[in-house]
């Protein structure tokens, strides 16, 4: 029997993200994509046949906890093991603990945090033991497994990609935690319900950070002769630092912040669209939303007059996923200056809407016969790709075939400027049609 010690610590003493640890699937929050009833995952575990698997997902989802949670419904040894305190020996003396259990009948998954963590060299001691069915390997890392985890070993494996929690799933927790006896149910507390609302978007989707910021609020509210803790606007902004708070997310000033970036940057003034970046990031806003916006603006509004505009956006887009807030706010400034300062250009923009417009009123032109695909001997007899034309078979690369429908011959969708690179793309059309053009009437005079 284990004897608790003076030096134990109390309950209290326990962090919060800690002492809220969910024990079941049904404490569980989020993850509905992969937990819910019917759902794959869900199936497995209630089934008891839980196969070698990967966690990939932000800070804070639940990686750790669902690992221990399986291991408890499949009652199975569950053993913890660090990639950042573990070498190949630690992993062996595991593993052959693991094949006696499993001699004895009993199931053990090994929970490997932070699986990206390890050599290739330690990854693959893993392989003989999983192939034989040793131990059921979770494996969870915030980086791409594709990249991170040896081909072997994810071959071996389910991946399971676990969500950022939404701001409804952190305010339900957040407000479990002030009446659940682990928490601070114990303790009288007034928090007002857009407080928590409040707490849930600066955690940006980490359940151990909502947490902790909630732990910090509390324990610096004003108590009183009763011992009712209330917490204030003013110890929450203290807190955490941040007066922006009032910053919905969902409401009008997110879209009138990310209006202003946008136009901001059409306007080319990196000044502003630095300030509204820095508005939107600082009040909480998810850095994928933002990239995701500036990958949209890159061709709506930069097109072809710079194409390395979107290549920018993009990496922009790749460096927010992979370090996260605070760090890829300079990424994403770096992305929104290149946007800024890059000649534009709606041409792209234009000539899209242009041809949705007429695809909408014209969805039964049927496709012209001479560049339909013609795999069946049927398909041939009734002229499908009869007089197709080969570009790569003409020196220049050009034919005079027409690949509009008859109603749309001679539509111009793509009208380019002459704003950056796309100058070039305007002298190279301009050539394109002058050539076909001639071409067709030298043509029509050998008829």
């Amino acid at each position: 029997m284990n004897q608790q010690t003076f030096f134990q610590a109390s309950q209290a003493d326990t962090p919060l993200a800690t002492r809220m640890r969910p024990r079941t699937l049904e404490e569980f929050v989020g993850q509905r994509h992969l937990l819910g009833e019917g759902k794959v995952l869900r199936q497995m575990i209630d089934q008891d046949r839980v196969p070698s698997m990967i966690f990939w997902g932000p800070p804070g989802v639940g990686k750790t906890t669902l690992a221990r949670i399986i291991a408890g419904r499949t009652q199975s040894n569950f053993i913890n093991f660090s990639a950042v305190t573990s070498g190949i020996k630690e992993i062996k003396e595991v593993m052959n603990e693991a094949e006696r259990t499993r001699l004895l009948g009993e199931k053990t998954i090994l929970f490997v945090d932070e699986i990206h963590r390890f050599n290739k060299a330690q990854q693959d001691a893993f392989l003989p033991f999983v192939e034989r069915g040793s131990i059921i390997l979770i494996g969870a890392t915030t980086e791409n497994p594709s990249f991170e985890v040896n081909s072997a070993l994810l071959s071996r494996c389910k991946v399971f990609v676990l969500q950022a929690l939404s701001q409804e799933d952190l305010t339900g927790l957040l407000a479990r935690t002030l009446t659940d006896p682990r928490g601070f149910g114990d303790q009288p507390v007034r928090m007002a319900p857009d407080m928590l609302g409040m707490v849930a978007g600066f955690a940006n989707g980490d359940a151990r950070t909502a947490l902790g910021t909630l732990e910090m609020v509390v324990l610096n509210g004003q108590r009183d002769e009763t011992g009712q803790i209330t917490v204030t606007t003013e110890i929450l902004e203290q807190c955490i630092s941040k007066k922006s708070l009032l910053y919905d997310k969902n409401g009008e000033e997110h879209y009138n912040l990310i209006s202003a970036l946008h136009k901001s940057m059409r306007n080319s003034d990196p000044d502003a669209a630095i300030y509204w970046l820095a508005r939107m990031l600082e009040a909480g806003e998810d850095p994928l939303y933002v990239a995701r916006r500036m990958i949209r603006f890159a061709s709506e509004d930069v097109g072809l007059a710079d194409s390395r505009a979107l290549e920018v956006a993009v990496a922009a887009y790749q460096a927010s996923h992979f370090i996260g807030m605070p760090e890829c706010s300079v990424n994403l400034a770096h992305a929104a200056v290149y946007l800024s300062l890059a000649p534009k250009s709606n041409a792209l923009e234009s000539g899209y809407m242009a041809a949705a417009a007429d695809a909408q009123k014209m969805l039964a032109e049927p496709v012209p016969l001479v560049i339909r695909n013609a795999p069946t001997r049927l398909m041939k007899d009734l002229d499908y790709g009869k007089g197709y034309q080969y570009a790569h078979d003409y020196e220049s690369k050009l034919t005079t075939m027409q690949c509009l429908p008859d109603s749309l011959a001679g539509k111009k969708y793509y009208v380019p400027t002459t704003q950056g690179s796309e100058a070039r793309y305007t002298e190279r059309l301009r050539q394109i049609e002058e050539w076909k053009r001639r071409r067709r009437e030298e043509e029509r005079k050998a008829k």
